[in-house]
């Protein structure tokens, strides 16, 4: 299974860049992974939400292949331990998903074609996150989470 990281937005910013590099190489060591960073829509005074976030849906469900699994972040989806993380990532490799997409949506969330497409929806919690800071703190939950399915010390309950 390969894993696919997505994220509407800028490049990595310095202040995370460094460790998002360090868990997705940590991550490499079991699947291999990548990102992919969309560009935000161009937004005017004059834009619209709803606009924004069909524009930035396109080349998202361009990139998206039939039998991706995808994974939506959005603070309205269901909330999961990295235990059951870790079993959710392992149930996917069993199954033989070729594919797993992680995507954190844009400033104002994703369209409804993209919650439509969405295999699962996750919440790392009610809290907003800086989308920047999403990315590290996706990139080590993914980490602890293959980690804890290796059973290696990283993880501690």
């Amino acid at each position: 299974m390969k894993m696919q990281l997505w994220s509407i937005g800028k490049a990595h910013e310095s202040y995370v860049k460094e460790g998002v590099e360090d868990f997705t190489k940590r991550i490499s060591k079991y699947y291999p992974v990548e990102w992919k960073v969309f560009t935000p829509a161009r937004q005017t005074v004059n834009s619209l939400e709803n606009e924004i976030k069909k524009n930035e849906a396109l080349p998202i469900l361009n990139a998206l292949q039939k039998d991706d699994y995808l994974v939506l972040l959005d603070e309205k989806g269901k909330q999961i331990s990295s235990p059951q993380l870790a079993a959710f990532i392992e149930s996917r490799a069993n199954s033989s998903v070729r594919q797993l997409v992680f995507l954190i949506g844009g400033a104002f969330g994703v369209d409804e074609q993209i919650r439509t497409r969405a295999n699962f929806t996750w919440s790392f919690s009610h809290l907003v996150f800086p989308h920047q800071l999403m990315r590290l703190m996706l990139a080590e939950q993914i980490y602890r989470a293959c980690s804890i399915i290796r059973n290696e010390k990283y993880h501690h309950e």
